[in-house]
Order: C-alpha cells, then sequence, then structure tokens
C-alpha cells in the first residue's frame, strides 16, 4: 500500500520532528485515516530504529587506517609553522597521538542522535492546549480509557483513577515523540491540565525539571517511562507522580 504522493514530504518532516504544531496535526489527523501513509510512517519508524540500534561503528581495516593517518600527517606537517615542525621532532609520540586521534574523528561513523525527548514532549503538551487535540477518548472511566489504546500501541499504560487524591481522569490520546506513537493519560489538577506521557523506557534517567513555566517530572516503572507535563506548581507534580505510583504498585 503506497503512501499519498503529496504527503510524503510532511511525513518525513514529521518523522525528523521538523514541523510546526499546525502542521504537525495535520499529519497526525492525516495518519489516522490513511491507511497507505500510516504503513509507509510506520516503515520509516521501523527502518530508522534499526539504524540507530545497528552497530555502525566498524573500524577501518588496517591498510586503510595507516594510509589515513600517513596524509594526516603530511597535511599537518605542511601546515605546521618552521619553530613548530623543529619542536615536533623531539615529540614524535604527541605526534603520532595527534595524528591517530584525528584519523579516528575521520574513520568513526557517528550514529544518528536521538531527539531531545524532553523538549518534544513539551511541544506536545502546548500543541494539545493550543489546536484542539487534547483528548481522543473523553471519558473519566478508566475502563474505558485503557482498553482505548489496546491495537494502537504495542505497549498497555497503566490508567490509575485519581480522582480521590485530587487528580481526575479526563481521557487520553495518542501522540508522536521520539520518532514513535506514544499514549498520553490526560488527568487535571483545579483549572490545570496534567499530560502524562507513557512510552518504552529508553534509559532516560530520572528528571524533576522546571522549564519555560512548564513543570515536568519523569519516573520509571517496569519497562515504560512517564513523563508528567503541566504548568501546576511542581509539588503538585511531585504528589500526582507519587499517587500514580502508590495506584499502580
Amino acid at each position: 500500500m503506497k503512501p499519498c504522493a503529496d504527503r510524503e514530504s510532511l511525513l518525513q518532516a514529521m518523522l525528523d520532528g521538523e514541523l510546526d504544531a499546525a502542521h504537525a496535526i495535520e499529519a497526525e489527523k492525516h495518519v489516522r485515516t490513511c491507511a497507505g501513509c500510516a504503513e509507509y510512517l510506520n516503515t520509516m519508524q521501523q527502518l530508522r530504529t534499526r539504524l540507530e540500534e545497528a552497530d555502525l561503528n566498524t573500524p577501518a581495516p588496517p591498510r586503510v587506517r595507516a594510509k589515513v593517518e600517513a596524509m594526516l600527517e603530511r597535511e599537518q606537517r605542511a601546515a605546521r609553522p618552521k619553530w613548530w615542525s623543529r619542536l615536533s621532532l623531539g615529540l614524535p609520540a604527541v605526534s603520532a597521538l595527534a595524528a591517530a586521534a584525528a584519523a579516528f574523528a575521520v574513520m568513526t561513523i557517528v550514529p544518528a542522535q536521538t531527539a531531545d525527548l524532553e523538549n518534544q514532549l513539551v511541544s506536545s503538551h502546548v500543541r494539545s492546549l493550543q489546536a484542539d487535540h487534547l483528548i481522543d477518548v473523553a471519558t473519566s472511566d478508566r475502563h474505558v480509557v485503557k482498553p482505548w489504546f489496546n491495537g494502537k500501541i504495542d505497549f498497555a499504560p497503566p490508567v490509575p483513577d485519581l480522582a480521590g487524591e485530587g487528580f481526575p481522569l479526563q481521557g487520553g490520546r495518542l501522540d508522536y515523540a521520539g520518532r514513535k506513537t506514544i499514549a498520553a493519560v490526560v488527568y487535571k489538577r483545579r483549572a490545570h491540565v496534567i499530560n502524562l506521557f507513557v512510552l518504552p523506557h529508553e534509559d532516560a534517567g530520572r528528571i524533576d525539571a522546571h522549564r519555560d513555566s512548564y513543570s515536568i517530572v519523569q519516573w520509571r516503572q517496569g519497562d515504560l517511562d512517564f513523563w508528567a507535563v503541566s504548568d501546576v506548581e511542581r509539588g503538585d507534580l511531585v504528589m500526582f507522580r507519587d499517587a500514580f505510583q502508590a495506584a499502580t504498585r
């Protein structure tokens, strides 16, 4: 099944995290209704994941390494002033080390850098509030929200009822970050929205931060990472995390 010809560039930009809020929402809506584009995006995501996970740091053969080192050494000698050339004659080990380091930098294939997940999730939180894409399934019933994710993502996010702790459930939606489709479970704290993003564990470490007027609390449970993002006070978001962990143990 082929993607829409006029949407391929949009999907590529979506995959690279290069879309602004309006175009990201346009792409998300289209993917949800177009099987060809959804299949294309999923294939490209899988391909990118395989390339990132592949061991591409293959060392160069000794003969190639020796030629590169010799070439770099000749270029360095030609570029040095005479006083440095005289000095380097007494420091052969330093010269060799510098050449080897330069050769290693040239011959090592640097794997693709992962996106800044924290920035992506804050942007997703802001976009959900501004573009009328906060909730795909709107209900306070956890028994409706939790099974709604079945078949849409390859993991099952926990969806506890935290109304008794002051964080009523609002619903859930699919979102996109870290080059994959993730779950967003939506809660409220008084008039404030809490987006809880759930995705497979990625060794992100534990984050408790405050940036751009938004609080961020991140934690891990089992094989899943949880990122809570909101404009509530950080203390409220920590209370939310503690209540969530207590309800899902």
